[in-house]
């Protein structure tokens, strides 16, 4: 493929990546692997997840600053949380790097579609916004902030993605946090996560630097142009949702098809 070709290709889907995002408020990134592998045509597969990671951490990074202003981040929730989970993304990426690509993609859109079957459950935004991580709450919030943290952490790492679709629900089962202050915490993880899990790669020289970049850079726009139509369409968020949810589901099905007939 062209040079030009690729670049384009890569910063149009980062922009898909962020315009998800910004219209939906989560679970574009898982996007990022299947637009790498199939529209950009980086390979191996391995360097499309070591390549999305290193996007997602700075998407992520990019709209926690967002969220950071807004005071929606439980700052010593999110530390203990992404602490726990940056050593999960650690070992899930040396796990993932072990194994056969196509396995792994094969996996992956498994993955998506579980995601995008969960999408489809409409999910209560209420709790606690007063919740703090304190000597009298650490008891009780420590042990699940550091358990839910390192299996979230796990599964970002293996994949290459930011995880924020599970971090969020995650947050507010080990909280009782409500979903606005689950979603800006969740940024911490969602960039450390990334982070961690791009320097595996980055170790290994699986990571393409200038698509990587090409790719957040989509992300940035992308995002401006979703947070923009978002507010036009704050009353059919919901329908928005389902609408890409049921993407979600379609593109797992055919990373599926692509990798068992790859291996057959």
């Amino acid at each position: 493929m062209p040079a030009l070709a690729t670049n384009l290709l890569a910063t149009a889907s980062g922009g898909v990546v962020g315009l998800v995002l910004g219209l939906v408020g989560g679970g574009g990134s898982i996007l990022a692997v299947p637009l790498l592998v199939y529209l950009v045509d980086v390979s191996p597969p391995h360097v499309a997840i070591g390549t999305s990671a290193l996007a997602v951490s700075g998407s992520a990074f990019t709209n926690l600053l967002t969220h950071a202003r807004a005071g929606n981040v439980k700052w010593r929730c999110a530390a203990v949380f992404a602490a726990a989970g940056t050593i999960g993304a650690l070992l899930g990426a040396e796990l993932a790097k072990a194994l056969d690509g196509e396995k792994l993609l094969l996996l992956f859109g498994l993955l998506m579609i579980l995601v995008g079957l969960a999408m489809f459950r409409r999910r209560d935004g209420s709790g606690d916004p007063s919740v703090r991580l304190t000597a009298d709450t650490v008891r009780e919030l420590l042990p699940l902030l550091v358990g839910i943290g390192f299996v979230v952490g796990v599964l970002s790492g293996f994949f290459g993605i930011g995880g924020g679709f599970l971090i969020v629900p995650g947050l507010m089962f080990a909280t009782g946090m409500p979903l606005t202050f689950a979603i800006g915490t969740s940024l911490v993880a969602v960039a450390a996560f990334g982070a961690a899990t791009a320097a595996s790669y980055a170790a290994s020289g699986l990571i393409d630097w200038k698509i990587a970049a090409l790719f957040i850079l989509g992300g940035v726009m992308g995002g401006a142009i979703g947070v923009a139509l978002g507010r036009v369409l704050s009353q059919r968020k919901r329908a928005l949702s389902l609408l890409f949810a049921s993407l979600v589901v379609t593109v797992g099905v055919y990373v599926i098809a692509r990798g068992i007939i790859a291996l057959a």
